[in-house]
């Protein structure tokens, strides 16, 4: 089990400067690419003790802002302003940039100059010829690595590691050894390593499975210094947010509160504009209560009595409607499901001699909406696959019951679009029913899916991994399968895709069987929940996934799961 306690998390907290006072600002700064501008004449200033979040649909800019701050691109107008002596971490999405190198060294050269003088002054001591002025300079490197906390690096990294379960044994094996799951943990060990006065995580809980997240949250909820956050994680960011920062318009607007507040609060205000003839003091009554609300529900960081302060001074000016548009999601069943839904008997596969699946025996029944979760991607993937058929166990059977029509999204869709010189429209005719193949209700249909006017005549081969997406679940929906199948299906998706999906999911009266890592995506949509190892697994029934998880005889039985 992850390591939540004080001590584990005590370790990499702040330890205040003296001499400076940590902080970002923006003056004025534009960002021009290829003649396109992304934003102009952006000012915020970012403080320590808050979390930020940059939310912005595809293609916004959010990646490339995070890329400005750090100084790997330069603005075209106006300025980024770091201090100097201000240590800036970020998360490599590189997965495979460190393959040889130890985990140990992978971690402790997140924070690069401490490494560097650790390795020069071990080079000084090996020298055979070691003089008087090389005994001077290494007394200085000595200084310096001890004023870094330099003999402790180790030892924190470890406890780092271990806390994103990297176990000690794996500590001095070469990162090429380690499974891509346990890569990503790496990665993010880095980028926290150090305690580093600004923290930039773009996307940070892509791999990770739902307790590491939970680790992660947990972690940035009480971290003093600056931390800015690029996620479609609706969950991670209401968690560990205090302020949103919203590009859209060609700008960066800063608000303060998490995800649901900005979202929630840009919907008012777009009611309020479309409510000409309300009265502003109705207007301010109705705000009043809005953050009224928000308020008292305010996250469980120690940061929630700050930001409960900054709420009550919001204006009817600070408020503004945003240009998201969201695609139009409904899955309907063409005919309702009997008696059975599924039974799974005593089901186990290998791959490449590694167990992934153990006699997993379970029965759902219709109207179940079961989310199968693990530490483990390829565990989920693999049952995922051999339920709808694509993959052959190894023993056991699984058993569809005969009303069953089955409309499904596997992880890996590429085969569907590959080489294929179709446009989108024609793709998707070859799904649609009779009466519902004509250019005409196919255009109208994918204009309500984000795909207007020339658009549908792309070929599906160059389509991002988000247009690709919301291809397959353009599908899904024309089938009208009652019971449906979805394999990481917020996977590429923009954050109001994935609500609009979550919304279509929770609205549809069949039965769903799907994986995620996005605890809102899960909570809001299971009704039955499934834990997935290679040693077996747990099977609950009616209940949410806050109460599956919470559940002090599921905790127990995680820990004899993993452990």
């Amino acid at each position: 089990m992850l390591v939540r306690t004080q001590f584990a998390l005590a370790i990499f907290r702040v330890k205040k400067r003296e001499g400076h006072y940590l902080m970002i600002t923006i003056s004025d700064m534009g960002l021009q690419i290829s003649g396109k501008k992304l934003y102009d004449n952006v000012n915020l200033k970012f403080t320590p003790g808050n979390c930020y979040g940059v939310i912005g649909a595809n293609g916004a800019g959010k990646s490339t802002f995070l890329k400005l701050l750090e100084g790997k691109l330069t603005p075209t107008t106006g300025e980024v302003h770091v201090d100097k002596n201000e240590r800036i971490s970020s998360l490599s999405q590189d997965h495979y940039g460190f393959e040889d190198q130890t985990v140990m060294e992978t971690v402790i050269q997140g924070y690069q100059h401490l490494y560097d003088v650790m390795k020069e002054k071990d080079a000084l001591y090996a020298k055979a010829d070691f003089s008087d002025e090389d005994g001077i300079k290494a007394a200085n490197l000595e200084a310096e690595f001890a004023e870094m906390d330099g003999w402790n690096a180790e030892a924190d990294a470890s406890q780092l590691l271990q806390s994103l379960e990297i176990p000690e044994d794996l500590h001095e094996q070469l990162m090429s050894e380690l499974t891509e799951g346990q890569k990503v943990k790496v990665l993010l060990a880095r980028a926290l390593f150090g305690d580093p006065d600004i923290l930039l995580l773009d996307e940070p809980t892509n791999g990770l499975d739902v307790y590491t997240i939970e680790w992660l949250e947990n972690f940035l909820a009480d971290y003093s210094k600056i931390t800015i956050i690029v996620s479609h994680d609706r969950h991670f960011l209401n968690q560990t947010c205090t302020q949103m920062c919203d590009v859209d318009f060609g700008e960066i607007r800063m608000y303060v509160g998490n995800y649901d507040f900005w979202l929630q609060s840009s919907q008012l205000a777009a009611k309020m504009r479309a409510d000409s003839n309300a009265k502003k003091a109705d207007k301010i009554k109705e705000l009043q209560e809005f953050v009224a609300r928000f308020s008292a529900n305010a996250s469980k960081s120690k940061q929630a009595t700050s930001r409960k302060k900054q709420l009550d001074k919001i204006s009817l000016e600070d408020i503004k409607p945003s240009s998201r548009k969201y695609p139009f999601i409904k899955f309907e069943e063409q005919r309702s499901l009997g008696n059975d839904l599924l039974r799974v008997d005593k089901v186990s596969k290998a791959i490449d001699g590694v167990q992934i699946l153990d006699n997993v025996t379970f029965t759902l029944r219709p109207g179940d909406k079961t989310a199968f979760v693990s530490r483990n991607d390829l565990v989920t993937t693999t049952l995922m696959q051999i339920l709808a058929g694509a993959v052959k166990p190894d023993a056991g059977e699984v058993t569809w019951g005969q009303t069953v029509e089955l409309s499904s999204i596997p992880k890996d869709f590429a085969a569907e679009f590959n080489n294929n010189d179709l446009r989108i429209i024609d793709w998707l005719r070859q799904y649609a029913p009779k009466g519902s193949d004509d250019d005409a209700f196919l255009r109208q249909f994918l204009g309500r899916m984000l795909f207007s006017g020339d658009d549908v005549d792309k070929k599906v081969k160059v389509l991002s991994g988000g247009e690709k997406v919301r291809c397959m679940l353009s599908k899904m929906m024309l089938e009208k399968g009652n019971t449906l199948l979805l394999d990481d299906p917020t996977n590429h998706l923009d954050l109001e895709s994935i609500t609009s999906l979550n919304e279509g999911l929770v609205g549809f009266p069949g039965s769903i069987l799907f994986t995620s890592h996005d605890h809102e995506f899960i909570q809001t949509i299971a009704n039955h929940v499934i834990e997935v190892s290679s040693n077996g697994i747990i099977d609950k029934a009616d209940t949410t996934y806050d109460e599956f998880i919470n559940h002090p005889d599921v905790q127990k039985k995680l820990a004899d799961l993993y452990d």
